[in-house]
C-alpha cells in the first residue's frame, strides 16, 4: 500500500475547486493551490513518508499544459511509495456562466472576451485530464453542503480529525458571538454577582461553582442539556460539519456563563470529544 497519498484536484474554473480543497484541508490533508507545474514533483517527493497532500492545479497555473501535467503524473506514479489520485470538477456551461455573472469575476481564459468563450476553451484544454481522472464530480446541481458530504464520504482518512467543538462564554450586554451555532442563556441561574464576597471572583473559582450548583434547578438543567447535545454531535459529523461553536451567555459574562461553559466542556471531554473553551468577556 502507498505510504504517501496525493490528491491532484483540477477541473473547470467555477466548478468548486476552492470549496473542494477547503473540504480536504478539514479532513487533515496538506493543501496547496495554484502550484506551478515545475514545482509539483519537488513538493511531492520532499513531503516525507505517510504524507497526505492535496494540490490544486488548473488553467490559472503558470505554464499550465494538460500534456505536461499528465507527464508529471506518470513520473510520480513510477514511485511505489506515492499514490496519485486525479480529481476532476466539472459543471454545465449555463451554470458556470451564471456563477461568474453572479460573482462578477472574470473567467481566467476570457479576460477580453465573453465568459462563454472562456468556458468552451477551458473545457477543450482540460479534456485530456478529464479522460484520466480517477474521480469526476459534476457540481452543476450540488449545494456546498452536498459537495462537502461527497468529499467526506470519499476521502476521509483513517484517524482523521473529529468534530472540533468550541465553547465560548459571553456577556449578553456585549452582544452575541457571531460564530455561534448554538446559544444557551443561563441567566435564570442564581447570580453570584449579588453576593458580596463572590462578586469579584469568576466561574473558574470553586466558590462560584459550588454556589451555582446550589440552585435547585441546576442539576436538572445540566442533565437535560447534556442529553440534548451529546446525541447531536455524531449527527453534525454525519452532515459534514467540522466545527461546532456553543455559546453560553449570562449578564456579565463572568460567573454563570463561565461556570456552565467549563462544566459542559468537562462533560464532553468525559465522552471523548475534543473541546476548546474561550471566555470572551471574562476580563
Amino acid at each position: 500500500m502507498a505510504e504517501s497519498r496525493l490528491l491532484l484536484v483540477t477541473g473547470l474554473s467555477g466548478a468548486g475547486k476552492s470549496t473542494f480543497l477547503d473540504g480536504l484541508e478539514d479532513l487533515g490533508y496538506e493543501v496547496v493551490d495554484n502550484l506551478p507545474l515545475r514545482l509539483l514533483r519537488a513538493l511531492v517527493e520532499g513531503s516525507g513518508k505517510n504524507a497526505a497532500l492535496a494540490i490544486g492545479i488548473d488553467s490559472r497555473t503558470r505554464g499550465f499544459s494538460s500534456d505536461v501535467l499528465l507527464s508529471e503524473i506518470d513520473e510520480l506514479n513510477k514511485h511505489a511509495k506515492i499514490k496519485v489520485i486525479v480529481i476532476f470538477l466539472t459543471c454545465d456551461a449555463d451554470r458556470l456562466q451564471l456563477r461568474f455573472t453572479e460573482t462578477r469575476r472574470r473567467h481566467p481564459l476570457a479576460i477580453d472576451r465573453p465568459v462563454t468563450d472562456g468556458i468552451l476553451h477551458e473545457r477543450q484544454l482540460m479534456a485530456p485530464l478529464l479522460d484520466r481522472a480517477d474521480h469526476v464530480f459534476d457540481t452543476s446541481h450540488l449545494t456546498v453542503t452536498d459537495l462537502r458530504l461527497a468529499i467526506d464520504g470519499t476521502f476521509t482518512r483513517e484517524g482523521g480529525p473529529p468534530l472540533t467543538i468550541s465553547i465560548t462564554s459571553f456577556a449578553f450586554r456585549q452582544g452575541l458571538p457571531r460564530e455561534a451555532d448554538l446559544v444557551l442563556d443561563v441567566r435564570f441561574l442564581i447570580n453570584p454577582h449579588y453576593v458580596k464576597n463572590l462578586r469579584k471572583k469568576s466561574g473558574l473559582d470553586e466558590e462560584i461553582v459550588s454556589y451555582i450548583k446550589t440552585d435547585p434547578d441546576f442539576e436538572g438543567f445540566f442533565a437535560r442539556l447534556c442529553a440534548m447535545i451529546l446525541p447531536l454531535l455524531p449527527r453534525y459529523t454525519a452532515e459534514g460539519k467540522r466545527y461546532l461553536t456553543i455559546a453560553v451567555g449570562c449578564t456579565g459574562g463572568r460567573h454563570r456563563s463561565v461556570m456552565v461553559a467549563e462544566y459542559l466542556a468537562g462533560r464532553l471531554r468525559e465522552a471523548a470529544h475534543p473541546v476548546q473553551v474561550r471566555h470572551r468577556d471574562l476580563h
